[in-house]
Protein backbone atom coordinates (compact mmCIF):
# COMPACT_ATOMS: atom_id res chain seq x y z
CA UNK A 1 0.00 0.00 0.00
CA UNK A 2 0.98 3.60 -0.40
CA UNK A 3 2.47 5.36 2.19
CA UNK A 4 -0.20 7.84 2.68
CA UNK A 5 -2.83 5.33 3.02
CA UNK A 6 -0.67 3.10 5.49
CA UNK A 7 -0.80 6.41 8.01
CA UNK A 8 -4.27 7.06 7.17
CA UNK A 9 -5.13 3.22 8.25
CA UNK A 10 -2.67 4.25 10.89
CA UNK A 11 -5.32 7.11 12.18
CA UNK A 12 -8.57 5.34 11.45
CA UNK A 13 -6.91 2.82 13.82
CA UNK A 14 -6.07 5.06 16.54
CA UNK A 15 -9.14 6.48 16.32
CA UNK A 16 -11.19 3.79 16.72
CA UNK A 17 -9.11 2.18 19.09
CA UNK A 18 -10.46 5.15 21.41
CA UNK A 19 -13.60 4.64 20.92
CA UNK A 20 -13.17 0.65 21.72
CA UNK A 21 -14.50 -0.03 17.62
CA UNK A 22 -12.82 -2.84 15.60
CA UNK A 23 -11.54 -1.00 12.20
CA UNK A 24 -11.92 -4.01 10.29
CA UNK A 25 -15.44 -4.15 10.71
CA UNK A 26 -15.58 -0.42 9.72
CA UNK A 27 -13.74 -0.78 6.76
CA UNK A 28 -15.93 -3.84 5.92
CA UNK A 29 -18.82 -1.77 6.40
CA UNK A 30 -17.67 1.15 4.51
CA UNK A 31 -16.76 -1.30 1.13
CA UNK A 32 -20.61 -2.34 1.16
CA UNK A 33 -21.28 1.10 1.16
CA UNK A 34 -22.63 3.36 -2.36
CA UNK A 35 -21.00 6.29 -3.21
CA UNK A 36 -22.42 9.47 -2.17
CA UNK A 37 -24.27 11.43 -4.77
CA UNK A 38 -25.14 15.16 -4.75
CA UNK A 39 -28.99 14.58 -4.84
CA UNK A 40 -28.34 11.84 -2.24
CA UNK A 41 -26.80 13.92 0.30
CA UNK A 42 -28.86 17.39 0.44
CA UNK A 43 -32.28 14.90 0.31
CA UNK A 44 -33.17 16.59 -3.35
CA UNK A 45 -35.69 14.65 -3.89
CA UNK A 46 -37.70 14.90 -0.50
CA UNK A 47 -36.73 18.21 -0.93
CA UNK A 48 -38.54 19.43 -4.44
CA UNK A 49 -41.82 17.88 -2.67
CA UNK A 50 -42.20 19.83 0.25
CA UNK A 51 -44.08 22.55 -2.08
CA UNK A 52 -47.61 21.79 -1.63
CA UNK A 53 -49.47 24.57 -2.87
CA UNK A 54 -53.34 25.06 -1.36
CA UNK A 55 -54.95 26.02 -5.04
CA UNK A 56 -54.22 25.59 -8.54
CA UNK A 57 -52.71 28.93 -9.42
CA UNK A 58 -49.70 29.29 -11.05
CA UNK A 59 -47.90 31.94 -9.07
CA UNK A 60 -48.60 30.36 -5.50
CA UNK A 61 -45.64 27.40 -5.96
CA UNK A 62 -43.42 30.73 -5.54
CA UNK A 63 -44.67 32.27 -2.46
CA UNK A 64 -44.27 28.81 -0.85
CA UNK A 65 -40.38 28.57 -2.24
CA UNK A 66 -39.84 31.90 -1.26
CA UNK A 67 -40.83 31.60 2.42
CA UNK A 68 -38.79 28.33 2.57
CA UNK A 69 -35.53 29.56 1.59
CA UNK A 70 -36.21 32.29 3.66
CA UNK A 71 -36.63 30.08 6.63
CA UNK A 72 -33.06 27.68 5.98
CA UNK A 73 -31.50 31.55 6.00
CA UNK A 74 -33.04 32.34 8.95
CA UNK A 75 -31.84 28.53 10.45
CA UNK A 76 -28.30 29.40 9.21
CA UNK A 77 -28.23 32.61 11.04
CA UNK A 78 -29.07 30.53 14.29
CA UNK A 79 -26.53 28.25 13.04
CA UNK A 80 -24.11 30.96 13.83
CA UNK A 81 -25.85 32.41 17.30
CA UNK A 82 -27.31 29.64 18.77
CA UNK A 83 -23.34 28.53 20.29
CA UNK A 84 -22.80 31.93 21.33
CA UNK A 85 -26.05 32.09 23.36
CA UNK A 86 -25.33 28.46 25.10
CA UNK A 87 -21.84 29.50 25.25
CA UNK A 88 -20.55 26.00 23.38
CA UNK A 89 -17.99 28.55 21.60
CA UNK A 90 -15.97 31.22 23.49
CA UNK A 91 -17.21 34.45 22.61
CA UNK A 92 -14.17 36.62 21.81
CA UNK A 93 -14.40 39.41 19.92
CA UNK A 94 -12.56 37.61 16.87
CA UNK A 95 -15.57 34.85 17.21
CA UNK A 96 -18.34 37.64 17.31
CA UNK A 97 -17.16 39.32 14.50
CA UNK A 98 -16.77 36.06 12.82
CA UNK A 99 -20.51 35.20 13.34
CA UNK A 100 -21.90 38.08 13.20
CA UNK A 101 -20.66 38.96 9.82
CA UNK A 102 -21.83 35.59 8.47
CA UNK A 103 -25.74 36.13 9.79
CA UNK A 104 -25.10 39.90 8.10
CA UNK A 105 -24.37 37.88 4.78
CA UNK A 106 -27.40 35.68 5.19
CA UNK A 107 -30.14 38.90 5.98
CA UNK A 108 -28.21 40.73 2.92
CA UNK A 109 -29.65 38.18 0.83
CA UNK A 110 -32.79 38.00 2.66
CA UNK A 111 -33.53 41.51 2.28
CA UNK A 112 -31.97 41.48 -1.65
CA UNK A 113 -34.29 38.72 -2.38
CA UNK A 114 -37.64 40.58 -1.41
CA UNK A 115 -37.69 41.11 -5.48
CA UNK A 116 -38.56 37.42 -6.47
CA UNK A 117 -42.15 38.76 -4.06
CA UNK A 118 -41.98 42.08 -5.35
CA UNK A 119 -41.71 41.61 -9.33
CA UNK A 120 -41.95 37.73 -9.11
CA UNK A 121 -45.55 36.88 -8.78
CA UNK A 122 -48.88 38.81 -10.68
CA UNK A 123 -50.83 40.40 -7.99
CA UNK A 124 -54.10 39.07 -9.07
CA UNK A 125 -53.09 35.63 -8.71
CA UNK A 126 -51.57 36.42 -4.87
CA UNK A 127 -54.66 38.14 -4.26
CA UNK A 128 -56.68 35.41 -4.83
CA UNK A 129 -54.59 32.21 -3.84
CA UNK A 130 -54.29 34.28 -0.35
CA UNK A 131 -57.01 33.48 0.65
CA UNK A 132 -56.54 29.84 0.85
CA UNK A 133 -53.62 30.60 3.66
CA UNK A 134 -55.52 32.12 5.93
CA UNK A 135 -55.11 32.49 9.44
CA UNK A 136 -51.38 31.81 8.42
CA UNK A 137 -48.89 34.17 8.17
CA UNK A 138 -45.23 35.13 8.11
CA UNK A 139 -45.79 36.67 11.38
CA UNK A 140 -45.94 33.29 12.78
CA UNK A 141 -41.91 32.44 11.73
CA UNK A 142 -40.51 31.68 15.49
CA UNK A 143 -36.93 31.08 13.83
CA UNK A 144 -37.03 34.92 13.77
CA UNK A 145 -38.17 35.17 17.20
CA UNK A 146 -34.96 33.41 17.79
CA UNK A 147 -32.78 35.26 15.87
CA UNK A 148 -33.83 38.19 18.23
CA UNK A 149 -33.69 36.35 21.68
CA UNK A 150 -30.08 35.64 20.78
CA UNK A 151 -28.96 38.82 19.77
CA UNK A 152 -30.53 41.40 22.32
CA UNK A 153 -31.69 41.67 26.02
CA UNK A 154 -35.59 41.10 26.58
CA UNK A 155 -35.83 44.69 27.62
CA UNK A 156 -35.01 46.07 24.03
CA UNK A 157 -37.94 43.81 22.79
CA UNK A 158 -40.80 45.44 24.89
CA UNK A 159 -43.07 47.65 22.83
CA UNK A 160 -41.88 50.80 22.97
CA UNK A 161 -44.73 52.49 24.27
CA UNK A 162 -44.25 50.92 27.50
CA UNK A 163 -40.76 50.34 27.82
CA UNK A 164 -39.92 52.65 30.17
CA UNK A 165 -42.37 51.90 32.34
CA UNK A 166 -41.95 48.33 32.07
CA UNK A 167 -38.05 48.45 32.50
CA UNK A 168 -37.92 50.79 35.37
CA UNK A 169 -39.82 48.12 37.56
CA UNK A 170 -36.74 45.44 37.25
CA UNK A 171 -38.64 43.16 35.96
CA UNK A 172 -38.65 39.14 35.50
CA UNK A 173 -38.25 37.56 31.77
CA UNK A 174 -42.12 36.71 32.35
CA UNK A 175 -42.95 39.93 32.45
CA UNK A 176 -40.88 41.32 29.33
CA UNK A 177 -41.91 38.49 27.44
CA UNK A 178 -45.43 39.08 28.30
CA UNK A 179 -44.95 42.92 26.52
CA UNK A 180 -43.31 42.00 23.71
CA UNK A 181 -43.27 44.44 21.08
CA UNK A 182 -45.31 41.65 18.55
CA UNK A 183 -47.76 40.07 20.58
CA UNK A 184 -49.48 43.65 19.41
CA UNK A 185 -48.50 43.19 16.16
CA UNK A 186 -51.21 40.03 15.70
CA UNK A 187 -54.52 41.90 16.97
CA UNK A 188 -57.13 43.28 15.64
CA UNK A 189 -57.02 47.12 15.01
CA UNK A 190 -60.47 47.63 15.62
CA UNK A 191 -60.16 46.14 19.16
CA UNK A 192 -57.10 44.87 20.28
CA UNK A 193 -58.22 41.02 20.56
CA UNK A 194 -56.14 38.63 19.28
CA UNK A 195 -56.31 37.08 16.02
CA UNK A 196 -56.28 33.34 15.71
CA UNK A 197 -53.09 34.37 13.51
CA UNK A 198 -51.47 34.98 17.23
CA UNK A 199 -53.76 32.40 19.30
CA UNK A 200 -52.05 29.89 16.96
CA UNK A 201 -48.44 30.76 17.27
CA UNK A 202 -48.42 31.14 21.43
CA UNK A 203 -50.37 27.91 21.46
CA UNK A 204 -47.21 26.31 19.20
CA UNK A 205 -43.93 28.31 20.52
CA UNK A 206 -44.66 29.80 24.05
CA UNK A 207 -42.77 26.90 25.95
CA UNK A 208 -39.89 27.27 23.39
CA UNK A 209 -40.38 31.02 23.58
CA UNK A 210 -39.60 31.01 27.39
CA UNK A 211 -37.19 28.44 27.76
CA UNK A 212 -35.16 30.46 25.06
CA UNK A 213 -35.53 33.42 26.66
CA UNK A 214 -35.02 32.76 29.79
CA UNK A 215 -31.60 30.37 28.83
CA UNK A 216 -30.30 33.19 26.56
CA UNK A 217 -31.06 36.43 28.52
CA UNK A 218 -27.52 36.88 29.93
CA UNK A 219 -25.77 35.24 27.18
CA UNK A 220 -27.55 37.47 24.05
CA UNK A 221 -24.81 39.03 21.36
CA UNK A 222 -26.15 41.94 23.83
CA UNK A 223 -24.51 40.35 27.06
CA UNK A 224 -21.78 38.88 25.56
CA UNK A 225 -20.54 42.33 24.01
CA UNK A 226 -20.77 43.67 27.20
CA UNK A 227 -18.59 40.71 28.78
CA UNK A 228 -15.97 41.66 26.71
CA UNK A 229 -12.85 43.87 27.53
CA UNK A 230 -13.18 48.13 27.25
CA UNK A 231 -10.50 47.64 24.58
CA UNK A 232 -12.88 44.74 22.88
CA UNK A 233 -15.36 46.56 22.98
CA UNK A 234 -14.37 49.56 21.31
CA UNK A 235 -13.56 47.15 17.92
CA UNK A 236 -14.63 49.28 14.96
CA UNK A 237 -14.49 46.19 13.17
CA UNK A 238 -17.02 44.30 15.61
CA UNK A 239 -18.89 47.53 16.14
CA UNK A 240 -19.84 47.80 12.55
CA UNK A 241 -20.84 44.45 12.49
CA UNK A 242 -23.06 44.75 15.05
CA UNK A 243 -24.42 47.95 13.98
CA UNK A 244 -24.96 46.24 10.42
CA UNK A 245 -26.48 43.36 12.20
CA UNK A 246 -29.06 45.44 14.06
CA UNK A 247 -29.86 47.22 10.64
CA UNK A 248 -30.57 44.38 8.87
CA UNK A 249 -32.91 42.85 11.11
CA UNK A 250 -34.57 45.64 12.40
CA UNK A 251 -34.65 48.01 9.61
CA UNK A 252 -33.74 46.75 6.20
CA UNK A 253 -35.72 43.79 6.60
CA UNK A 254 -39.00 44.68 8.00
CA UNK A 255 -38.91 47.54 5.75
CA UNK A 256 -38.29 45.19 2.34
CA UNK A 257 -41.24 43.38 3.83
CA UNK A 258 -43.39 46.54 4.20
CA UNK A 259 -42.57 47.99 0.76
CA UNK A 260 -43.79 44.23 -0.83
CA UNK A 261 -46.78 44.43 1.51
CA UNK A 262 -47.48 47.76 0.13
CA UNK A 263 -47.42 46.91 -3.56
CA UNK A 264 -49.59 43.91 -3.10
CA UNK A 265 -52.29 44.73 -0.16
CA UNK A 266 -52.29 48.80 -0.40
CA UNK A 267 -53.71 49.74 -3.27
CA UNK A 268 -56.56 52.18 -2.99
CA UNK A 269 -59.35 51.83 -3.04
CA UNK A 270 -59.89 48.01 -2.34
CA UNK A 271 -56.98 47.87 0.42
CA UNK A 272 -56.25 44.49 1.49
CA UNK A 273 -55.96 42.65 4.98
CA UNK A 274 -53.15 40.33 5.65
CA UNK A 275 -53.29 37.11 5.93
CA UNK A 276 -53.23 36.87 9.08
CA UNK A 277 -54.98 39.38 10.14
CA UNK A 278 -52.14 41.52 11.21
CA UNK A 279 -52.48 45.44 11.69
CA UNK A 280 -49.15 45.35 9.37
CA UNK A 281 -49.58 49.29 8.67
CA UNK A 282 -48.37 49.81 12.30
CA UNK A 283 -46.14 46.71 12.87
CA UNK A 284 -43.78 46.68 10.17
CA UNK A 285 -42.18 50.22 10.05
CA UNK A 286 -39.02 50.47 12.38
CA UNK A 287 -40.31 54.41 13.57
CA UNK A 288 -43.56 52.62 15.46
CA UNK A 289 -41.47 50.00 17.28
CA UNK A 290 -38.35 51.33 18.16
CA UNK A 291 -36.58 47.60 18.27
CA UNK A 292 -33.15 48.35 18.47
CA UNK A 293 -30.60 45.24 19.47
CA UNK A 294 -27.75 47.40 20.60
CA UNK A 295 -28.80 50.69 21.96
CA UNK A 296 -25.38 51.67 23.27
CA UNK A 297 -23.99 51.50 19.65
CA UNK A 298 -26.40 54.39 18.07
CA UNK A 299 -26.73 58.22 19.32
CA UNK A 300 -29.48 59.22 20.71
CA UNK A 301 -30.44 60.95 17.17
CA UNK A 302 -30.02 57.97 15.34
CA UNK A 303 -32.14 56.13 17.62
CA UNK A 304 -35.09 59.17 17.42
CA UNK A 305 -34.40 58.90 13.42
CA UNK A 306 -34.90 54.81 13.13
CA UNK A 307 -35.23 53.76 9.75
CA UNK A 308 -36.20 57.25 8.27
CA UNK A 309 -32.95 57.12 5.83
CA UNK A 310 -33.71 53.56 4.40
CA UNK A 311 -37.60 55.39 3.67
CA UNK A 312 -36.25 58.02 2.56
CA UNK A 313 -33.13 56.85 0.17
CA UNK A 314 -34.53 53.31 -0.90
CA UNK A 315 -38.05 53.44 -1.39
CA UNK A 316 -38.46 56.26 -4.04
CA UNK A 317 -40.64 58.58 -1.89
CA UNK A 318 -42.88 55.65 -0.51
CA UNK A 319 -44.05 56.86 3.16
CA UNK A 320 -44.72 54.91 6.36
CA UNK A 321 -47.91 56.77 6.55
Amino acid sequence: MKPEVVLQLDKLQAKYDQDGQDLASMLEGLHLSDYISYWDYIQLDTLLTLQKPRTKIVDEPIFIMYHQITELYFKLSLHELEPLATRKVKATKEELVRRVKRVNRYFEALSNSFHIMADGMERSQFLAFRMALIPASGFQSAQYRLIEFASTALENLVKVEVRAQVNEQNPDAQTLYENIYWMQGATVEESGEKTLTLKQFEAKYTPLFMEKALAWRHSNLSMLWHELSAEDQQDKVLIEALRALDYQVNVDWPLQHYRTAAQYLARQPDDAAATGGTNWRNYLPPRFQKRIFFPFLWSEQEQSEWGKKWVTQQTGGLSEE
